[in-house]
């Protein structure tokens, strides 16, 4: 499995009727909170040869919050990272092993990673608005897919209402994104992913730039968010994990004898409360209790 395969124009083939290149809505896709919504075999991220996370299985399912924890240089925001292809975008990346959304391999040939990432939004580490209003913000994603000026109002409100924002902002939407607080600016962000109409949001540290008031105000909104989209947050933060997810997977490190390179791999995946309570592997719980990492 290549890191840039060739493309068609077609995204998801082989699931003909119920998955179409931008045209499929949630009243076509069941939302079962046990079906499995990402699935993971063997899974490695290389960077140019260098094997940096190996041999990753798990499974996401629907409606769940999973929490990546783990050190730095642990892998955490790479393996997030697979999930919409965005290391596509990485100059030497490549991605080797068995990675499924909905029972699709993700990195077959015949999947547009266009709108893999429609499916899969994306919130990162630091707030990054457009220069531009919040209202046209928000109507970005909506107006590259081809909707109607009449359609764009009811979708910037609705999803910054979904953002926990509009009451905020409902008198300002002309105004530059650029002057609201910085988590103001991190749920305009997470209403712009949502104004796409994805089933999935990546969070890769999405509270690591905020004050605690903020970041009280991110983790509302995640649980909020959980019924309608299954969310997967990588985060330093283990109380944060502990607080907000259904699932945690632990991240560690194996560190080369030769050349101290160190490769990413999973330790522990499990139910939050388990693994918080009583981890099955000795490597995690040295983490939580804060021994070591």
């Amino acid at each position: 499995m290549t890191n840039q395969p060739t493309m068609k124009p077609n995204a998801f083939p082989s699931l003909a009727s119920t998955i179409h290149t931008g045209e499929t809505r949630d009243e076509e896709i069941p939302r079962v909170v046990t079906e499995p919504v990402f699935e993971t075999t063997g899974l490695s991220v290389l960077y140019s040869g260098f094997r940096a996370v190996k041999d990753v299985d798990l499974t996401i399912r629907r409606g769940e919050i999973t929490a990546f924890i783990g050190s730095s240089g642990c892998g955490k925001s790479t393996i997030l990272r697979c999930f919409n292809r965005m290391n596509d975008l990485i100059e030497g990346a490549a991605v080797e092993g068995q990675l499924s959304y909905r029972g699709v391999n993700l990195y077959d040939p015949a999947v547009n990673p266009v709108e893999v990432r429609r499916r899969v939004g994306m919130v990162f580490q630091k707030p990054n608005p457009f220069p531009k209003s919040i209202f046209e913000n928000v109507a970005y994603g909506p107006k590259l897919q081809g909707a109607k000026k009449p359609e764009l109002a009811e979708i910037v409100e609705r999803s910054l209402r979904k953002a926990a924002l509009w009451d905020e902002v409902k008198d300002r939407l002309n105004e530059s994104a650029m002057g609201m607080s910085g988590g103001q600016q991190q749920r305009l962000c997470i209403a712009r992913a949502i104004a796409s109409d994805p089933e999935v949001l990546l969070m890769d540290e999405p509270c690591s730039a905020l004050d605690p008031i903020a970041t009280a105000r991110i983790e509302d909104l995640m649980r909020e968010l959980r019924d309608e989209y299954t969310i997967v947050i990588v985060t330093h933060n283990m109380q944060q994990a502990a607080r907000v997810s259904d699932m945690t997977a632990y991240f560690g490190v194996e560190v080369s004898e030769e050349d101290d390179r160190r490769t990413g791999m999973l330790v522990e995946y499990n139910r939050t409360e388990k693994m918080f309570s009583n981890p099955e592997d000795q490597r995690t719980e040295n983490y939580i209790t804060g021994r070591f990492g």
